[in-house]
């Protein structure tokens, strides 16, 4: 299965496509489109159409996955986010993609087995997780490839993802954290 996680943003749009054999999982392509301040919001908003089609094209995903609008005090930005995403959903409508959005939490929890974890965090285990030696140059790329991953994690078939799924936060009647996250799985420790 290959998919496309996407992380709009008026500025700053991330993406990852990730193709999943088995347990494995393999980054077919990642990076930011990084969009002139300068041009009008349509024209930024038929870049990113543009890029993300040029993308799709070339590593023909089956689904695609975007994250949901973090609602913020100023109302322009969520705006023209909702507009960044609009385009990311109608691009993926017209490419006959089966589509999902996730809540940054639930992307969070599925990724670090924390809902409140840090973008550090979730850039540390999308990159332990993929096997990426080097660090992507905006977290924009790591919360794309993480959203592509929670997709991923969340509609594998049975035991699909499960070798690479961080445990379950609320499961057991211990609350979990960061440390005993790590604690838990020794064999994704870099040192």
């Amino acid at each position: 299965m290959v998919v496309i996680g996407v992380d709009p943003g008026s500025l700053l749009t991330g993406y990852g496509v990730i193709r999943q054999e088995g347990a494995d999982f393999q980054v077919l392509a990642c990076g930011v489109i990084r969009l002139n301040p300068r041009r009008t919001h349509p024209e930024r908003i038929g870049e990113i159409y543009r890029e993300l089609d040029a993308v799709i094209g070339e590593h023909t995903p089956s689904r695609a996955a975007i994250e949901t609008v973090f609602v913020s005090r100023n109302v322009q930005s969520a705006l023209k986010l909702g507009q960044v995403r609009g385009s990311v959903i109608a691009l993926a409508v017209n490419r006959k993609l089966e589509l999902a959005e996730y809540a940054p939490r639930e992307v969070k929890a599925a990724v670090t087995g924390r809902g409140s974890a840090s973008k550090q965090q979730v850039a540390f285990m999308v990159r332990r997780m993929l096997q990426i030696r080097e660090t992507p140059s905006t977290y924009d790329v790591t919360d794309a490839l993480g959203i592509a991953l929670c997709d991923l994690l969340k509609t594998g078939n049975g035991s699909t993802g499960a070798a690479h799924a961080p445990p379950d936060p609320g499961a057991g009647s211990r609350k979990k954290n960061w440390t005993d996250f790590v604690a838990s799985r020794p064999d994704m420790i870099v040192r």
